[in-house]
């Protein structure tokens, strides 16, 4: 019999009491126009009754740990199981989670290297091996017959207190002492003097071997064993009938070093005992940094890439290097981004040969005299230049102790396995070689690691290395990184719920996105899935449109059931079903040819291969490529940061290229549009972001009885002193700390959550009060003040409309920055820039620069986006545009793909021209999908 998830009456925010029935078990698909209520059903009604039921059931001293979770708005939930949500916001922002702690695959690493990983010592580069009781018996017990004398090492030739040691030995039960070959009594030793024995060892057992050995030698022979190991601190020897002697050592030692056993905390970078003492398992200290020395990298060493080495007088340093450059074989006229990081080791750590003086000064030794200078003006100021944040170099940037770089597996320390990308590290651990013993040990853990792996490339994140930060991932990417660890613990009879997963994708890596969300369905979970992408609407077991509009206009389900299986009815209702159907044409935009361009050359960021990539002016221009393929590398590290360093001689240090070329002189600013949060403050929101609010403040100040009041527009703002509530500081909530549970938040008694003081309150505009303006849309906010006869009305209503433009008419004036989406705080962005582009009378270029932006929209959004990107582009403005949206790269003016791959086999431009080129040329991936 089947179950369900039956929701009766949620009104949470614009839901207006909906009742549904979602089967248990399914990969359901909640889809609909931004603003219909999608997240309210998914994540403030199921996800939260889900978590509040689960925290009920934890102790009162268990829930203080846990955030505040109020009981959604709802007359009942039945049969709802535990949920897990996924989101995509980066919540972590620890510098100490990478890819591989995240998705728990460093755990099982850890235990791998800890149990059979095999030390090497790193002066000879032997394998450090520790002697046991067990392996001196095979050495008595191998073929062959003689007497053998088993010796204890007792340090004889470093002794000082020889006489007190061998009345030690008397008493202790030891007679006889091994020296020269022979075995000589104690008492005789005394007699003649200790100091006439050169060397001596302690005779704790002889054995004639030959023939078969009884229980009771067996017996005899491990005690004396263990006892001469005790004796002579873990050294010992046996000594043949010639006085050949043959060591054996139970300390874990070699080269006159000894080693650390490893253990699992030797690996881990989180525990003192494996993080490294100089950087304490960061990676990075404040030094010397390669990114101020080295500042160009494309330079080559000949034309004075390293910084600090210019000039007349430092120029010295330079000078040398390119004299002895030959010896060490390092090649000059090579840019330095391109040079092996063993010579990048050799420039940095120095060479010496004794008594040789064309030694290489490296770079260390150079700033550690300068460090001995420092009482010169000059060279204080040239630390102080040159400082900043550095590779540790005392672990290289690995975290860990030396020592844990010691130990190998396979021939690759733990830093080899965790610098490889996810597919790289596959491959490892499929082809690595282990004896059957070994096997048997880690065989459980290699293949958690194996099945992790293979899920983070099945998600399309097989261009991610293990040791990637996680606060460096993208939303999109780390949200599959958190789907991989749901996938690793393999929870049963839950419910997963997923905010729009293929963010970030190519078209060609949501088909692995949809085998994996089928996985998790198919080892007994309910998986929910807010998206918009075409092929997981069609791949759903179940399709719930929420609609028909957004917000006042939404909140109700227009359709439920399977994308194949709609009626003509349910088609005139939904309008996700029009698009599906055919029934509503995609927004076809006239193409704009053009004359002007950016050029970014020889750019080398991470996986770039030294690539020159022309970006027109005055088009709308979309970088697309599979996952990893380089965009975020060409546009976000290069070209936003190089075009507004040249703008504002300011700004952060641009990614590795040689320059930018092209008609600069038409680009008056740039601007980097992503989808961090307008504002953290929970007071930010929508109309104090695009200046409306001011306006409105103003029309409220002028009104006959704020005059009379003597309000001026100040006592209108809930963010200063004047008119605001004073008991909630104009947040319309209080928070109440609570001793074994999350704070409490409650509206504000004073006020009733209406965020100003009662006489405030009674000043209207048309029949409003400032409250009621807040909690208007921005639709209903613009017919309002559209009827106004005041220019400030008009105003107000203009600088509203760009709001409705990309699709934003539904959401509150007042409604907090904190509860918008990243695609919503996007859209604001882009409404404050169209905003601009309407009231400045003098004409900037800007080139914007859009991150996703199709992020949280449906088909029917993505039609006012475009529009709106037209709206900048007539305004005389530039778009550069990172996508994956099928819709956004078919209404491109130019198109960049980059590929061909991911990863190391990305980095190329693999097709630059129009949408309509690349399909007909075909070759791509991109082009597959066109």
């Amino acid at each position: 019999m089947e179950e369900y998830i039956e929701i009766k009456g949620a009104r949470v925010n614009n839901l207006k009491n909906l009742t549904l029935r979602i089967p248990r078990g399914k990969f359901v698909v909640v889809t609909g126009i931004s603003g219909s209520g999608k997240s309210s059903l998914a994540f403030d009604t199921l996800y939260a009754e889900g978590q509040r039921r689960f925290s009920e059931s934890l102790s009162s001293y268990a829930r203080q740990f846990l955030g505040r979770m109020t009981k959604p708005d709802v007359d009942g939930i039945d049969g709802v199981p535990p949920a897990i949500a996924i989101e995509q916001k980066v919540n972590i922002r620890n510098p100490r989670s990478t890819v591989a702690t995240t998705t728990e695959i460093y755990d099982f690493l850890r235990l791998v290297y800890a149990r059979i990983g095999r030390t090497f010592s790193p002066v000879s580069g032997e394998e450090v091996r520790r002697d046991g009781v067990q392996d001196v018996m095979e050495a008595l017990t191998a073929p062959g017959d003689g007497t053998w004398f088993i010796l204890s090492d007792i340090n004889w030739a470093a002794r000082q207190d020889r006489v007190e040691l061998l009345l030690q030995l008397k008493e202790d039960g030891y007679n006889r002492l091994y020296a020269g070959g022979e075995a000589c009594r104690i008492d005789d030793v005394l007699q003649k003097g200790p100091d006439t024995l050169p060397e001596a060892w302690l005779l704790v057992d002889r054995v004639r071997l030959g023939g078969k050995m009884d229980e009771d030698t067996r017996t005899r022979l491990l005690s004396s064993i263990s006892d001469a190991f005790d004796r002579g601190d873990g050294r010992m020897a046996l000594a043949d009938a010639d006085g050949a002697l043959r060591p054996f050592c139970s300390r874990f030692e070699r080269d006159g070093i000894t080693f650390r056993i490893p253990d699992e905390y030797l690996f881990s970078f989180n525990s003192p005992l494996g993080a490294c003492p100089t950087c304490g398992g960061l990676g990075k200290v404040i030094g010397i940094s390669e990114d101020l020395v080295v500042p160009d990298k494309t330079k080559s060493l000949y034309d004075g890439a390293i910084a600090c080495w210019r000039g007349e007088k430092m120029g010295w340093f330079k000078d040398h290097l390119i004299e002895v450059a030959d010896r060490y074989g390092i090649p000059i006229f090579e840019p330095y981004c391109n040079l092996s990081r063993e010579i990048k080791d050799l420039i940095w750590n120095s060479k010496y040969v004794e008594g040789d003086e064309n030694s290489i000064c490296g770079i260390n030794d150079f700033f550690a005299w300068v460090e001995t200078q420092r009482y010169k003006i000059q060279y204080k100021f040239m630390l102080n230049r040159f400082s900043g944040r550095a590779t540790c170099s005392a672990c290289g940037g690995s975290r860990l102790r030396r020592e844990a770089l010691w130990v190998k597996v396979g021939g690759k320390s733990i830093q080899d396995v965790l610098t490889m990308n996810a597919g790289t590290a596959l491959e490892f651990f499929t082809k690595l070689e282990l004896t059957p013993t070994e096997r048997s040990i880690v065989a459980e853990p290699v293949a958690e690691i194996v099945s992790r792996l293979q899920c983070i490339l099945d998600v399309g994140l097989g261009y991610l290395t293990l040791d990637r930060a996680c606060n460096s991932l993208s939303g999109g990417e780390s949200q599959r990184i958190n789907l991989v660890t749901a996938l690793g613990s393999s929870l049963v009879g839950s419910m997963y719920i997923l905010d729009e997963p293929s963010i970030g994708l190519h078209p060609r890596d949501t088909e692995r996105l949809i085998r994996v969300l089928r996985r998790l369905r198919d080892i007994g979970n309910t998986v929910i899935v807010v998206e918009h992408d075409e092929e997981i609407i069609r791949a759903a077991d179940l399709l719930i449109d929420m609609g028909p509009l957004a917000g006042i206009h939404g909140g109700e389900v227009v359709y439920s059931g399977t994308a194949g299986s709609a009626g003509p009815e349910d088609i005139r209702k939904s309008l996700t079903l029009q698009y599906l159907n055919g029934e509503k044409l995609r927004y076809q935009r006239e193409k704009r040819p053009w004359r002007y361009s950016i050029t970014v050359e020889g750019a080398m960021e991470h996986n770039l291969k030294d690539i020159n990539v022309q970006f027109p002016l005055g088009t709308l221009t979309v970088v697309t490529g599979v996952s990893g393929s380089g965009k975020s590398s060409l546009v976000g590290d290069i070209l936003y940061p190089a075009l507004y360093r040249r703008i504002h001689d300011a700004g952060d240090l641009p990614g590795t290229h040689r320059g930018l070329s092209g008609n600069l002189d038409r680009i008056t600013r740039v601007e980097y549009v992503d989808q961090n949060p307008i504002g953290r403050s929970s007071r930010s929101n929508a109309v104090t972001y695009l200046k409306a609010y001011d306006g409105i403040r103003k029309l409220m100040a002028a009104q006959q009885a704020a005059r009379i009041a003597g309000f001026n527009a100040n006592y209108f703002s809930f963010n200063t002193e004047g008119g605001r509530c004073p008991e909630c500081q104009g947040e319309g909530v209080v928070r109440i700390g609570m001793q074994f549970m999350a704070d409490v938040e409650m509206v504000c008694e004073e006020c009733g959550g209406k965020r100003f003081k009662p006489e405030v309150l009674e000043i209207r505009y048309r029949g409003k009060n400032i409250d009621d303006i807040l909690h208007m849309s921005v639709d209903e906010a613009i017919a309002f003040f559209s009827e106004g006869p005041e220019d400030e009305a008009q105003r107000v209503a203009e600088m509203l409309r760009p709001l409705q433009a990309v699709g934003l008419g539904y959401i509150k004036l007042g409604q907090s920055s904190s509860t918008l989406s990243g695609g919503e705080s996007q859209r604001i962005k882009l409404a404050y820039f169209l905003s601009l582009s309407r009231s400045k009378s003098k004409s900037e270029r800007i080139l914007f620069i859009f991150d996703e932006p199709t992020t949280g929209l449906h088909f029917f959004d993505v039609e006012k986006l475009l529009q709106s990107f037209d709206a900048l582009l007539s305004a005389g403005h530039s778009l550069v545009v990172v996508e994956h949206n099928l819709d956004v790269i078919r209404a491109a003016d130019w198109l960049i793909d980059l590929g061909p791959d991911a990863g190391d086999a990305g980095g190329q431009v693999v097709f630059a021209g129009t949408p309509e080129e690349m399909a007909a040329r075909g070759g791509t991936v991109t082009a597959q999908y066109l």
